[in-house]
């Protein structure tokens, strides 16, 4: 993709987040669709591409009208929507669309109408070599690296907890979020244990909620009634579905693959950046973000983010809306990171980031089983 050659312009989320019963997965999906056309200032006629992932995008364009030229039902779990925006780019630029609807809905804490892409059981790789030894998913499983990371770097407890600290001070400053009392790192150490290390307030909420985006070649953008965000770069790449095969515990190379190519495409330096989202389901998530992306040293995250570089009033702002700890989480996490980059850029973020330029959305799927990294600017960064 050619730096600036695409650009982002309808974003928008669920009328409401956290628990909504009234509206299956599907409807979420239609919901946060039609805010983003809104956003958008188009029409569902419009559009002819979808992506999406969790359901497939035969059931989003019929549900929706829809009658596209192209379609992505690329699944690889919370980061499926970074290779989406990432698809579309490629596509758009390749002339097989136009205008491309990615959409999010996912019915986590009520679970109406959950369908989509799933399977699983004893025949699967998990199912037949991780899951007899007592594997029984994300917090079983997903945690344990991060016992090799502390022994191999020396992070303690306390640095682990200050990333829920760090987040819930975000989510303080965003009205939309689902927790917003502050917390200390002595009441995220005695809370009540999930899986080791981890406590209840490292761990991700469930919640129901969905996203959209709209993208377009970036030639088109004096179309459109918002300030268009630009991609400046972009990346992909999946390592293993076991946690078991990874090839380091201690750093991710799904991670390191697509963040390189993203900075690559992109043409910045890490200095550059204003603003990070590392896609959180544990507290974990954003020490493996922050140095196989190249922003610290492997063994550093843990007291850059106790020293509060992180936080509001650090130096690199990271989940600013609250992230998947304190924000929302409903399974798939990778699009409301995206919303959030997005809201950075335009300059409408709850938690304003002063002079937000550049934004780094990083994503994972599954457990370390796959990334994506969107990279995205201003005009003035074109």
């Amino acid at each position: 993709m050619k730096r600036g050659s695409i650009a982002i312009v309808g974003a928008a989320e669920t009328t409401e987040l956290g628990r909504i019963p009234g509206l299956s997965q599907l409807q979420l999906h239609a919901d946060a669709a039609l805010n983003c056309v809104r956003d958008a200032g188009i029409s569902m006629a419009d559009i002819d591409g979808v992506a999406c992932a969790g359901e497939s995008p035969a059931s989003v364009a019929h549900y929706l009208g829809i009658q596209p030229n192209w379609v992505d039902s690329t699944s690889v779990g919370g980061c499926s929507f970074m290779l989406h925006v990432r698809h579309a780019a490629a596509a758009i630029n390749d002339g097989l669309c136009n205008t491309v609807l990615i959409t999010h809905g996912e019915s986590g804490r009520s679970n109406v109408g959950r369908s989509g892409f799933r399977g699983g059981g004893a025949a699967t790789l998990p199912g037949q070599f991780e899951a007899p030894f007592g594997g029984m998913g994300p917090t079983t499983s997903f945690t344990l690296p991060f016992l090799r990371y502390m022994k191999e770097t020396g992070t303690t407890l306390e640095q682990l907890a200050m990333v829920a600290v760090s987040q819930r001070c975000w989510a303080g400053l965003n009205p939309r979020a689902t927790l917003k009392e502050p917390i200390t790192v002595d009441e995220v150490m005695n809370d009540r244990m999930i899986a080791y290390p981890f406590t209840k307030p490292e761990c991700c909420l469930v919640t129901d909620g969905g996203g959209a985006l709209i993208v377009v070649a970036a030639d088109r953008v004096a179309d459109f009634p918002q300030s268009p965000v630009y991609l400046l770069g972009t990346g992909e790449s999946v390592e293993t579905p076991m946690i078991s095969q990874m090839a380091d515990f201690t750093s991710s190379r799904a991670f390191r693959i697509s963040s390189a190519n993203a900075f690559a495409e992109a043409g910045i330096q890490h200095s550059e950046v204003d603003h990070v989202m590392i896609y959180d389901a544990f507290a974990h998530l954003p020490f493996y973000g922050l140095e196989d992306m190249g922003f610290c040293k492997k063994g550093e995250a843990g007291p850059y983010i106790a020293e509060g570089n992180t936080s509001p009033g650090g130096e690199l702002p990271v989940n600013t809306n609250g992230g998947g700890l304190s924000y929302m989480h409903s399974g798939m996490y990778g699009m409301y990171a995206l919303q959030e980059s997005v809201r950075q850029i335009r300059g409408s973020a709850a938690a304003q980031v002063e002079a937000a330029n550049i934004s780094v959305c990083h994503g994972v799927g599954g457990m370390f089983a796959a990334s994506g990294t969107i990279i995205m600017g201003t005009q003035e960064t074109l």
